[in-house]
């Protein structure tokens, strides 16, 4: 018994994370309207994802909302459908080992990567922020973060995902074209540092208009 109540109040306490990530993504205008989706491991053995339903406000989520997912995407927790990009959570984890996945739909991420979707990634360098990506310790460093084509089949989505992964193994994110970005981390709280990172950086590229590297 003690064990069933340790594991419950493990995926409350990260419901109530992944619910307060929504709020902060919201009030920074990174996942208006119903878009973005965020995961969080619960276990390894089994695999087990908390993770938003389909269609929530992330800016009004509530801790009962969250559900629990399976190795398979599966529902074992919670009442309500999981995310439509559930399958490319669950492949990030198990090729990253990330402990948390976030995605964000922000203005920035979205004319970056229509930008430079023909090169299939945009490459960052120069920026002192870069040193906030995990296992970076100087803005001597050239990011790349490959852009995935869009894509409304989940199965040929999730192999592309999956491709980029394998293809770019020290990327930290990747973006879908005209659609937002996907980055992980070990823990919840590593995955939002890592967003509010880039979402910094790309609009920074941006607003500069779009050079992505800083030479000092």
């Amino acid at each position: 018994m003690s064990g069933q109540a340790k594991a419950t109040t493990s995926f409350r306490e990260i419901a109530e994370e992944l619910t307060f990530v929504g709020r902060r993504f919201y009030e920074r205008g990174w996942v208006l309207g119903t878009s973005g989706n965020f995961s969080a491991v619960v276990s390894r053995q089994p695999l087990r994802l908390a993770i938003t339903p389909s269609t929530a406000h992330k800016g009004k989520l509530a801790a009962a909302q969250i559900l629990e997912i399976d190795a398979r995407g599966r529902v074992v927790g919670g009442h309500g459908r999981p995310s439509a990009e559930t399958q490319l959570h669950l492949e990030i984890v198990k090729r990253r080992g990330a402990g948390a996945v976030l995605h964000t739909h922000s203005v920035w991420s979205t004319i970056l990567s229509g930008m430079h979707a023909g090169d299939r990634g945009l490459a960052i360098e120069g920026y002192e922020m870069l040193k906030g990506l995990d296992g970076l310790s100087t803005h001597a460093h050239r990011e790349w973060v490959p852009i995935v084509e869009n894509d409304q089949d989940m199965v040929r989505l999730s192999r592309s995902v999956r491709s980029a992964l394998a293809t770019h193994a020290s990327a930290h994110a990747f973006i879908i074209a005209r659609h937002g970005l996907y980055t992980w981390g070990a823990t919840l709280a590593d995955a939002e540092r890592h967003i509010e990172i880039l979402e910094f950086l790309f609009e920074t590229i941006g607003r500069t208009g779009g050079s992505t590297s800083w030479r000092s």
